[in-house]
Order: structure tokens, then C-alpha cells, then sequence
């Protein structure tokens, strides 16, 4: 019966599939593709955030990724304090938010951005999550690894 409903949805498009995906969340992508996603983002007015962080090697590499798809200063991502700061209160004070859909995809694991630093950033965005929450404003955040 799952696999009808998970159809079901899929059939209906992608702003449906989107909001089969509850409104404040960091989750891995999955079965979801990208292209959908950004479809549903834009079908449902929120914005649609896409790093690519496939080439990236180091921390340094993947903030910059990140600060490149929000058009953050690269001071505001050097780290991953400035990052959150950025994701939530620089971004709250211009104004209201319709929502967000954010892909990270290609997170590495290499010596220079391990496991821990991947959690570290996941993380970042976990609670990046809980402000817009607090907010009421849909932020989903879905990434893969390299």
C-alpha cells in the first residue's frame, strides 16, 4: 500500500512530492532528483538553493561552495559560526522568507573534510532549520555525499 501512495505522490508532480516532505527538515536526497526539487521550489514560490560540492577537497573548498549558491561573502562562510549567522539572522533582517530549498550535493569525505566535519556542517544546517521553524518558513535541506 506504501509504494501506492509513494506513486500517488510522484504522479501528482513535483510540488506534491515536495510537500510529501515535512516543511523544516535535513535529509539525505535520496530518491529525490534535483531537477524536481527545483521545480517544486519554484512551482511553490520558495527559493531553490543548489551547491555543488563534488570538486570540493577541504572545509574551505565546501563553505565556499555554499557561499557561492547563497551569494554570501566568503567572510561569511569562512567558518561554520559565520555560516549559521549567515544562514539565519543576515538572511531573517532582509526581509520575509517564502521558504527554502537547499541541496548539498556531493558533500566529500576526504582527510581535510572527514565524517566529522560533514556532521559539523549537517549540523549548520539542522539548525538553520530550527530558526525558520521558530519562524514558521519552510526550509528543506537535502544532500548527498561524493
Amino acid at each position: 500500500a506504501s509504494w501506492r501512495a509513494a506513486l500517488a505522490v510522484r504522479d501528482a508532480g513535483p510540488p506534491a512530492m515536495l510537500r510529501s516532505v515535512r516543511p523544516n527538515i535535513v535529509q539525505s536526497i535520496r530518491a529525490f532528483r534535483t531537477p524536481d526539487l527545483q521545480e517544486a521550489a519554484t512551482e511553490l514560490g520558495q527559493h531553490f538553493i543548489y551547491a555543488n560540492c563534488a570538486n570540493a577537497m577541504t572545509k574551505g573548498e565546501v563553505l565556499e561552495a555554499i557561499a557561492i549558491a547563497y551569494t554570501f561573502t566568503k567572510q561569511q562562510a569562512k567558518n561554520f559560526d559565520p555560516l549559521l549567522d549567515a544562514l539565519t539572522t543576515t538572511v531573517d533582517k532582509s526581509g520575509p522568507q517564502p521558504g527554502f530549498v537547499v541541496v548539498l550535493e556531493g558533500l566529500p569525505c576526504t582527510q581535510k573534510f572527514d565524517k566529522e566535519a560533514r556532521e559539523t556542517l549537517l549540523d549548520v544546517f539542522r539548525d538553520a532549520v530550527d530558526f525558520w521553524s521558530e519562524r514558521r518558513t519552510p526550509y528543506r535541506v537535502f544532500y548527498s555525499f561524493a
